[in-house]
């Protein structure tokens, strides 16, 4: 079998010494690079989402049509400092957290459902 393997032989030259050029600063780059990544695609897009939903919750009134995180939907009757009380039907009120607020929905759409 050994013919189907070729001999490796060594070169009579000496080996150069010299490591690669530009190693220290290509990695320096490729780490710049990840952060201002890292930067663009996670930490960015997640501080405007926590700033949103501060604002939304920092606005709400009684009167608005709000959506929970679990999918309520109701009419704000109280607000309080932590809590909210949204009206699902006639009958029923629901004592709710604010931070369970997902989202508010325009006036006229919970007659329209």
């Amino acid at each position: 079998m050994g013919f189907f393997i070729s001999d490796a032989l060594a070169d009579a030259a000496p080996a150069a010494a010299a490591g690669p050029v530009g190693g220290d600063s290509m990695s320096i780059i490729f780490l710049v690079g990840f952060m201002v990544i890292f930067y663009l695609m996670i930490w960015r897009p997640q501080a405007k989402r926590a700033k949103e939903q501060k604002n939304l919750l920092s606005n709400l009134q009684k009167g608005d049509e709000v959506v929970t995180s679990g999918g309520i939907a109701g009419k704000i009757t109280k607000v309080t400092d932590d809590f909210v009380v949204i009206e699902v039907s006639d009958t029923v009120e629901l004592k709710i957290q604010k931070g369970a607020i997902g989202a508010t929905l325009p006036k006229g759409t919970l007659k329209a459902i």
